[in-house]
C-alpha cells in the first residue's frame, strides 16, 4: 500500500490494492479476453503452398538490355522480383479465371463475425462497382486480382543456394497448390518467352530451338490450371526449374494458436489489470486508510466511521441497535471520552478540509451517542455561519441561534434548543455581517466559557478549512480541535496546506477521524490474511 508512513507492506496491503481497483482490473481483464477473442474470430484459417525453383540453369542466349534494366543486381534477387512481376502474376489471373472469383470468397471459409464484417467491405466494393460501366468493371476486377496475388505471394531466396521458393497463401488449401504450381509454370513460361525472343531476334522466325522452345511453352500453358505434372515436363529446358511442386498442404497456417493465445491473454490481462491497478493507487494521493491519515498528518487517530449502508440511517436514531456503523461511533465516543477526560477537556472543535456535508453528521452522531449512551449533557453549537446544517439535521428552528447571541439580540440560554433532555443544540443562525468578523468578538469567548460551564460536553462545527479561516478564528478560544477527512475524496497535500495555518498559530490538533472508511477485501479473504 502507498503510504507516506514508514512501516513495512504486507500481503493485506497489496490485496487492499487490488479489491480497491477490482473494477480495473476486471475491465482489463475482459477487454483483453474479449478482444483476443474477436482476434481469433477475424482470422480466417489460411493454407500455404510452398515450390522450389533452381535458378542457376544457362541460357540459350543472355539480353545485354535484360542486366541493364536490373541494375547488375543479383540472380536471385533480379529473379525474385519477376517471379511476381505482372506478366507473371496476369497470365496466372488470366488462366485460373481468378478475377471471376466472388466477392465473397472468403465467407466460404471464415467465422460468423468475419463474414458479417466482409459483408461491409462487400456492399461497398459492390456500389462502387455500379457506378462503372462494364467494360471499366472488368479491368477494375482483373487489376483487383492481380493485386490481391500478388499480395499472398511471397517469394524468398534459399541461403547459400541458387534457389528460389515460392510461397502462395490462400483460404483453400487446394487452392493454394493450384494457385503454386500455375506461378511456377508462368515463370517458366516468361523466362523461356524471353530466351524464344532473343533467339528470333538473332536467328531468325525459323531456327529450330526457337520453335522447339516455343513448342515447349504451348504445351506448358495447358498446366496452368495448377495440375500435377511430371518432374521430367516441371524441369525442362528453362534457365529457371521447377525442382519441387506445389502439393495440397493438410493442416493451415497457425499464425495464432488459438488455445495458446488464450492462455497467454488471460496471463497477460491479469497482469496488466494488477499493474494498473498500482499505478492508480500511485497517482491516487488521497487518503485510503486509518494508517495513511494518522501516518501522513502525523495526528493520532480517533477512530474510522465505515461507509453507511442502506440499512444505515444517516443520525443514530437507536444506539442500541447493533451495527458496523453504531459500533464505530460507540468506539469514536468512547475514544473521545477518554481523551476529554484525560485531557480535562470540556470543548472540541470538528471542522473538516472539504465542505464535506457528512462532517455535520459525524457531529451530530457524537452528540447522539454520547447524551443518549453514555448519559453525558452535551450540547452542540453550529458555528458554521456560511452553510449551517446542523439544525436541519436536528429539526429545529434556524431563526434564532450562535449570530444573534453574538450580534446581542437574544441571551444565551434562549437561544438553546432542546433535542432531548441531555442533548441541546445551538444553532447558527442568521446575519448579515462577514462571519470571521462575527467569529472573532469577544463575545464568542463568553459564549464558549458559559457553555462548558452549564454542559459536560461542547462539540463545536465550523466551517472547512480549505476555503475559510473560520477554524483559524475560532481556535482562539476552542484550542481542541478534532479532524474529520473522508477516505478517498481529498488529496493529503490539500490538507496539509489548510492545516497550516492552524499549526502556525500552534492549535492543538488532538486527532482525526477517517470517515467513509471502506474495506476493500472481503471479510473472509481479510480473516485469511
Amino acid at each position: 500500500m502507498i503510504s507516506d508512513s514508514k512501516q513495512t507492506s504486507t500481503l493485506r496491503d497489496y490485496l487492499k490494492v487490488i479489491f480497491r481497483h477490482k473494477y480495473v482490473v476486471i475491465v482489463t481483464f475482459i477487454t483483453i479476453m474479449i478482444s483476443t477473442f474477436i482476434g481469433l474470430e477475424l482470422n480466417t484459417p489460411i493454407y500455404e503452398a510452398n515450390i522450389k525453383i533452381l535458378i542457376t540453369a544457362v541460357k540459350e542466349t543472355e539480353a545485354p538490355y535484360y542486366k541493364e534494366f536490373f541494375g547488375g543486381g543479383s540472380v536471385t534477387q533480379t529473379q525474385s522480383e519477376i517471379a511476381i512481376s505482372n506478366p507473371v502474376i496476369a497470365r496466372v489471373a488470366m488462366a485460373l479465371r481468378v478475377y471471376e472469383r466472388s466477392l465473397d470468397y472468403e465467407k466460404k471459409f471464415a467465422s460468423p463475425l468475419k463474414s458479417a464484417l466482409l459483408d461491409f467491405r462487400i456492399k461497398k466494393i459492390n456500389s462502387e462497382l455500379e457506378k462503372l460501366t462494364p467494360e471499366q468493371k472488368r479491368i477494375f476486377l482483373f487489376r483487383k486480382a492481380i493485386e490481391e496475388l500478388k499480395a499472398n505471394i511471397e517469394v524468398e531466396p534459399l541461403k547459400g543456394a541458387d534457389i528460389l521458393i515460392i510461397t502462395v497463401r490462400d483460404f483453400s488449401p487446394v487452392g493454394a497448390a493450384i494457385i503454386a504450381n500455375a506461378v511456377s509454370r508462368s515463370y517458366v513460361i516468361f523466362d523461356l518467352e524471353q530466351q524464344v525472343a532473343e533467339l528470333k531476334l538473332k536467328y531468325g522466325e525459323k531456327y529450330s530451338t526457337a520453335i522447339q522452345l516455343q513448342n515447349y511453352i504451348e504445351n506448358l500453358q495447358k498446366s496452368l490450371d495448377g495440375r500435377p505434372v511430371s518432374d521430367i515436363e516441371s524441369i525442362g529446358p528453362a534457365s529457371v526449374k521447377i525442382i519441387e511442386q506445389a502439393v495440397v498442404p493438410l493442416e493451415p497456417v497457425k499464425i495464432i494458436n488459438g488455445p495458446v493465445a488464450i492462455v497467454l491473454a488471460f496471463f497477460v490481462s491479469i497482469s496488466l489489470g494488477i499493474i494498473l491497478a498500482f499505478g492508480l493507487e500511485y497517482l491516487d494521493q488521497t487518503f485510503k486508510s486509518p494508517q495513511d491519515a494518522e501516518g501522513f498528518l502525523n495526528i493520532p487517530l480517533l477512530g474510522a466511521i465505515p461507509k453507511r449502508k442502506a440499512k444505515d440511517t444517516l443520525l443514530i436514531n437507536d444506539t442500541k441497535l447493533i451495527t458496523d456503523y453504531t459500533q464505530s461511533y460507540q468506539n469514536l465516543s468512547e475514544q473521545i471520552y477518554l481523551l476529554m477526560k484525560d485531557k480535562n477537556l470540556k470543548s472540541i472543535l470538528i471542522t473538516d478540509a472539504e465542505a464535506s456535508e457528512e462532517t455535520p453528521a459525524v457531529i451530530a452522531n457524537l452528540g447522539i451517542y454520547l447524551s443518549h449512551k453514555a448519559g453525558h449533557k452535551a450540547l452542540i453549537i453550529d458555528a458554521n455561519l456560511r452553510n449551517p446544517l446542523i439544525h436541519r439535521l436536528f429539526n429545529v428552528s434556524n431563526k434564532s441561534g450562535l449570530a444573534d447571541v453574538l450580534e446581542g439580540k437574544i441571551s444565551f440560554d434562549d437561544a438553546i434548543q432542546n433535542v432531548d433532555s441531555t442533548l441541546f443544540v445551538l444553532p447558527a443562525g442568521d446575519t448579515i455581517f462577514n462571519p470571521s468578523t462575527i467569529l472573532d468578538s469577544f463575545k464568542l469567548s463568553n459564549v464558549i466559557k458559559t457553555a462548558e460551564e452549564n454542559y459536560e460536553m461542547v462539540f463545536v462545527a465550523c466551517a472547512d478549512l480549505k476555503h475559510f479561516t473560520d477554524a483559524v478564528v475560532l481556535s482562539s478560544n476552542v484550542n481542541n480541535i478534532v479532524l474529520v477527512i473522508n477516505e478517498g475524496k481529498i488529496r493529503r497535500q490539500v490538507v496539509k496546506s489548510a492545516i497550516a495555518p492552524l499549526e502556525q498559530k500552534k492549535a492543538n490538533l488532538i486527532g482525526v477521524i477517517l470517515n467513509n472508511r471502506s474495506f476493500a477485501i472481503p471479510k473472509i479473504i481479510y480473516k485469511l490474511t
